[in-house]
């Protein structure tokens, strides 16, 4: 069982195979991934029909790829009013924050005499979001970002279920999110289908969506041919914390997390680190204590086993330090005094100030997006948001003496490059 341990006393190996977990091994999948990209290329919908039956058990029609509107509607009496609500709530909420991001394009600069700059922010004409079945939420946040940012075209495709259908709470979420046009498609060829078009999905400029470890394959094989967003792997939780948390609701936390792990324990990953070695050692029995009282007491304890730590360091700027090498998908601080911890962290997707702020509140409610960077990939990445859906367009106006100005820096650099005409474009201008 889970036990604490001091964050200085971890040997080097242990501290690399933290920073490079949750990886997924798409080396492993390439050849199989890039054959099906090959095919639905050259066949179109035939290789959607079947690649259908093969992966998903369904023997799909040429004519029924495309979701119709009918089945879309029929989806809503499917679910409850009570799941129909909670799903309205979060596209509402997704819609605020993310129309708060929105950015407005810059007024002009003036970089030096007679030499003006601005930017202008455009939708991405065409997005296709690749959604999860199972993962109505997900779906609201791949797309509802999408609607906000103007987007021209919106579509989804996700797999269908044994009995041909897509799930009836996804194909809600979509349609809440402002989703265009459905297909019943899923996996690699759900991508390929989006990246090159065909005779029923239409070819669309970018891809976002977390998947599998075959459609993230599949994102990065097209990715130039199309634009992709982050792939997102399995999902994982710090919590920093000192005396003042609660070990009952650090315990949670960390099992909830753990939970994205029920199909296989190495899916997810958690860690506490704290200066207060009592609680370290009372969420620990809180563990063993939440594990014996429930039903999946082998799948969770081979998971904590596995994928969590409970680590005790000398202070807070320990604890932060090892928060920026680690930079997990989700953070948790739970602190007396939480903004100077706040005020040093720089690696993380998102972070949750404070004992009321849990990480399953943001996965469902709050309005921030859920889809972030994991396996350390916080280092370099932001979460998905409004600006994965726009595209910035640099304006550039110079005046005739601006020009005049700027000709032997021109000269001098076009020169040593070896392009003349450069230097000629701009002196035929001022002659």
């Amino acid at each position: 069982m889970l036990e604490p341990r001091p964050l200085a006393e971890l040997k080097p190996a242990e501290r690399e195979r933290l920073l490079a977990r949750s990886s997924l091994d798409v080396e492993s999948v390439k050849a199989q991934v890039g054959e099906i990209l090959r095919k639905v290329k050259e066949k179109g919908d035939a290789a959607l029909v079947e690649y259908t039956a093969l992966f998903d058990k369904v023997d799909l029609k040429l004519g029924e790829i495309r979701v119709a509107q009918d089945e879309v509607r029929t989806a809503y009496d499917s679910i409850s009013d009570k799941l129909i609500s909670a799903l309205r709530a979060m596209a509402k909420s997704l819609e605020v924050y993310h129309r708060a991001q929105m950015p407005k394009s810059t007024a002009p600069v003036q970089t030096q005499e007679g030499v003006s700059l601005r930017d202008l922010w455009r939708p991405i004409g065409s997005v296709g979001a690749y959604a999860t079945r199972g993962l109505p939420s997900t779906a609201l946040m791949a797309v509802v970002p999408g609607k906000v940012a103007g987007v021209g075209k919106l579509v989804a495709c996700t797999a269908p279920g044994g009995n041909g259908r897509v799930e009836p709470a996804v194909l809600a979420a979509l349609d809440l999110g402002g989703v265009n046009e459905i297909y019943r498609v899923g996996g690699a060829q759900a991508i390929a289908a989006m990246a090159y078009g065909t005779e029923t999905v239409p070819r669309v400029e970018k891809i976002v969506g977390p998947g599998n470890v075959y459609v993230t394959a599949a994102k990065l094989l097209v990715q130039g041919l199309v634009g992709t967003d982050l792939p997102a792997g399995p999902s994982e939780v710090v919590v920093v914390a000192d005396g003042t948390a609660d070990p009952s609701i650090v315990a949670l936390d960390l099992l909830s997390q753990l939970e994205h792990g029920k199909i296989s324990a190495s899916e997810s990953h958690a860690a506490l680190v704290t200066t207060s070695k009592y609680l370290a050692w009372r969420v620990a029995e809180r563990l063993r204590e939440l594990l014996s009282a429930g039903e999946d007491e082998s799948v969770a304890g081979k998971a904590l086993s596995e994928n969590a730590l409970i680590l005790t360091c000398g202070d807070i700027e320990e604890a932060v330090a090892f928060v920026n090498e680690y930079a997990p998908e989700h953070l948790e601080v739970i602190a007396h005094d939480p903004e100077p911890i706040l005020a040093e962290v720089r690696n993380a997707g998102s972070v949750f100030v404070g004992p009321y702020s849990p990480v399953a509140a943001g996965d469902y409610a709050t309005g921030a997006n859920h889809v972030l960077p994991t396996g350390g990939a916080a280092r370099f990445a932001s979460g998905l948001s409004v600006y994965d859906y726009l595209k910035r367009i640099t304006v550039q106006e110079v005046t005739r003496r601006g020009l005049a100005e700027m000709l032997d820096t021109v000269t001098a650099l076009a020169e040593a490059e070896g392009l003349p005409r450069h230097a000629e474009a701009v002196r035929a201008r001022v002659r």
